[in-house]
């Protein structure tokens, strides 16, 4: 199991981006979370095979594509720290 992070910069705040993200997440056998920054970016932190996590990912770049301008990612070992994909505050 491996964990994605991205943070995703643009217009990704105000646009229905989290909910987008949740909404998507239900077609993948993922869990995680997506949540705002105080600097406007958005952060996904994602967990699931590597495979499912890049057709999320790609998902997510597709669905979200007019309003992502730069994503940086990060992969890691799965910490295996939710049950669910949530939207996180």
């Amino acid at each position: 199991m491996q964990r994605l992070t991205v943070l995703f910069s643009g217009r990704v705040q105000g646009v229905g981006f989290r909910a987008t993200v949740v909404r998507l997440s239900r077609d993948f056998d993922v869990t995680g979370r997506v949540r705002n920054l105080e600097d406007g970016r958005v952060e996904l932190e994602a967990e699931g095979t590597r495979d499912e996590l890049k057709k999320f990912r790609d998902r997510i770049s597709l669905e979200m594509r007019r309003h992502i301008s730069n994503q940086i990612e990060d992969w890691s070992t799965a910490a295996g720290g939710w049950s669910t994909f949530e939207v996180s505050f």
